[in-house]
């Protein structure tokens, strides 16, 4: 067959091959919600069903790939939270793996700065999460920050990994979304966490993956089809797609980029960072007075420390906002990395987290 893969109108930083990158590039959204999505990957790209599905088992074994699977809505399944701890230096890697334990973690990195390791933790509850914040301060012998989201600028509709983009990247601002999204989150069945639990590690690579889904929740594969477009449509599911890792896409450096903004101006700002490019996540988080001073956080990645660096001051100038503070925050290592785990929802049955 043919291939139908047209040359890359943008550069390609990543170094895969034309397939590969279409795989991981394109299909990050919209994946398709038919019985046989690879097929139908592989009519679009002018390729064979196997070939794609190859390609994509090769991709998840070299790591690039985390999952193909559901990215939620933050509080629409259970409650989750951004923390962080100051583990002494000789203390770092056992700290990391005492967090690392608790399956309500599922990211944890070491950063740059006094409180050295940021971890998110997701439960049923809010009282489970301060239940495991409270152990690990304990453990750290250190305050722990609790800096969960209370406003989001940032739709993720994935990331787009061709250099210099900025013409043809996917939108930022998406108004019918965001007003969607500051509607209260809708009430959720119990069928609907335990889709959610059974997606944790995403759909298998196999030629029916929606089928062998629902064989595990005891239904059929055209209701588990309906379900997730229901997800979609509400806005609960943001994207379903393929999950990437930054880090061996050849993005090598990431800061999470801290701003202390007053409140009264914090949510405009928020908005005008959402549209950067250079921006891939934008959240409104509490102060923590006096250890945390910083109330908005942004997310850059770049293929080096400078590039990144390069991009906050270029956006600070562009956007006037040197009067504001605002400290880069580069992940050292990454502890953990996997999708939130939502096993304990289904058996909880919440409609919703506040």
């Amino acid at each position: 067959m043919t291939a139908l893969i047209k040359p890359l109108p943008f550069g390609n930083p990543t170094g895969l091959a034309p397939l590969d990158f279409a795989l991981v590039n394109d299909w990050q959204r919209g994946f398709p919600l038919v019985s046989r999505p690879y097929l139908e990957l592989a009519r679009r790209l002018g390729t064979a069903e196997t070939e794609v599905i190859e390609r994509l088992q090769a991709l998840a074994a070299a790591g690039t790939i985390s999952r193909i699977g559901a990215v939620f809505r933050p509080h629409t399944l259970g409650w989750s939270t951004l923390a962080a701890v100051s583990a002494p230096e000789n203390r770092i890697e056992a700290m990391a793996q005492i967090i690392n334990g608790y399956t309500e973690v599922n990211h944890n990195y070491e950063r740059e700065h006094a409180f050295n390791l940021w971890f998110v933790a997701t439960a049923p509850s809010h009282e489970r999460v301060a239940q495991v914040l409270a152990e690990i301060g304990r453990a750290a012998e250190s305050p722990v920050l609790d800096l969960p989201m209370r406003e989001d600028f940032h739709i993720d509709l994935g990331f787009d990994l061709r250099a210099d983009a900025k013409q043809a990247s996917r939108p930022h601002h998406d108004p019918t979304r965001r007003q969607m999204e500051s509607a209260a989150p809708p009430r959720l069945e119990r069928a609907d966490h335990a889709l959610a639990a059974a997606l944790e590690g995403g759909i298998t690579l196999s030629p029916r993956p929606y089928a062998v889904l629902a064989a595990r929740l005891g239904t059929g594969e055209d209701a588990i089809l309906a379900r997730l477009a229901r997800l979609l449509k509400l806005g609960v599911i943001r994207r379903f797609g393929v999950v990437v890792r930054h880090r061996e896409l050849g993005y090598a450096a990431n800061a999470m980029v801290v701003w202390d903004v007053p409140d009264d101006e914090v949510s405009a700002v928020g908005r005008l960072l959402a549209r950067q490019q250079a921006v891939t996540l934008c959240y409104r988080r509490p102060r923590q007075l006096p250890d945390w001073r910083y109330n908005l956080f942004s997310m850059v990645h770049g293929q080096d420390r400078q590039a990144v660096l390069t991009e906050v001051a270029c956006m600070r100038q562009a956007l006037n906002l040197e009067h504001f503070a605002c400290q880069p925050l580069f992940s050292r290592r990454r502890f953990k990395q996997c999708g939130a785990r939502y096993s304990g929802l289904a058996t909880a049955g919440l409609a919703q987290a506040a």
